[in-house]
């Protein structure tokens, strides 16, 4: 999907080693990973972008991994939000779900193996797949549930010249913290 994430991560990639997104390369809107894979693989076309496992199942089938996009620069793909109303209206529901998220990222960080058995459980996939899943994104998580506020004005100002917006936009303005602090504070963890 044109402007996703896969689409902004792709031309962060590419902005990384030269090239212009707009110039250098020619964006076709393919579908899932599969669809993708199966492009390349019939010469439709000539890379695409994948995300864990679908990478691992690529490089099985032969292809190169080009670049990984979490070894280039800090991009958080992911996040919890909730509507202002809600979280207005359901402080202590939102802060249980941002404290079991600390918990989980923890957990996720330091026990390799049971993290690696939930995916194989979960995901249905091989062991394999599994391990290469976690190698590459185990302790990409959170350990306190922030994110760091260089990232948040990385994502800022990427987002920023795709919307063609030129006013400062600060993390105070899409981001509201306070209840993930007190989550911390309950755990007993120093936020960042």
């Amino acid at each position: 999907v044109f402007g996703g994430g896969p689409d902004t991560i792709a031309r962060l990639v590419l902005k990384h080693f030269g090239l212009d997104p707009e110039k250098d390369v020619k964006f076709v809107a393919t579908g899932g990973p599969e669809t993708r894979i199966a492009a390349v693989k019939q010469g439709l076309i000539a890379a695409t972008i994948l995300s864990v496992p679908s990478d691992s199942q690529a490089a099985k089938l032969g292809f190169h991994v080009l670049a990984r996009a979490h070894e280039l620069f800090s991009y958080p793909e992911g996040g919890l939000v909730a509507t202002t109303k809600k979280i207005k209206e359901r402080p202590d529901e939102t802060k249980r779900l941002i404290r079991a998220g600390i918990k989980t990222n923890r957990y996720i960080r330091t026990e390799r193996e049971g993290t690696i058995q939930f995916l194989v459980d979960w995901m249905k996939v091989d062991r394999e797949l599994a391990i290469a899943t976690y190698d590459a994104l185990g302790k990409s998580f959170s350990e306190d549930g922030s994110v760091p506020e260089n990232r948040l004005r990385f994502v800022i100002e990427e987002n920023k010249k795709i919307a063609k917006v030129d006013r400062d936009i600060t993390p105070r303005e899409i981001a509201d913290f306070s209840i993930l602090r007190e989550a911390q504070k309950e755990l007993g963890i120093k936020g960042k």
